[in-house]
């Protein structure tokens, strides 16, 4: 899904997932405009793109329209690592052992942490 979008996909994303609340055209071109040159029907352009992804909701506000992130920037990248692990069980296995290779001591804390939340919702049902 994020390893879709073009780079200015990517920062009209940017833009929405750091508001709390739906933005318009207007005020995410007034973001955007601060660090390159375009155009407000480009950036009206994208965001209806997106819209019409599935991946930013458009909701009516008299003659102009605010736009939202459908899921936060933390599901979609989850989404982008599911999408990359799905495989064989052998692939998948070795990229996930490659990428906890990778992570720092921290990161790896939060994952224990993470896991030791799922399996105390989801408990593994002991043999008899």
């Amino acid at each position: 899904m994020v390893n879709s979008l073009g780079d200015l996909e990517r920062r009209v994303m940017e833009e929405l997932w750091s508001s709390a609340a739906p933005r318009s055209v207007r005020e995410v071109h007034a973001a955007l405009i601060r660090d390159r040159d375009l155009a407000y029907t480009t950036v009206m352009t994208v965001l209806d793109r997106l819209a019409k992804k599935g991946l930013v909701v458009r909701e009516s506000a008299g003659r102009a329209y605010l736009y939202a992130a459908v899921h936060t920037r933390e599901e979609m990248v989850a989404e982008v690592m599911h999408d990359a692990l799905d495989g064989s069980e052998q692939d998948r296995t070795a990229a996930l052992v490659a990428f906890v290779g990778r992570v720092t001591p921290e990161e790896a804390a939060t994952m224990r942490e993470a896991l030791a939340r799922l399996e105390a919702k989801n408990p593994t049902p002991s043999p008899n």
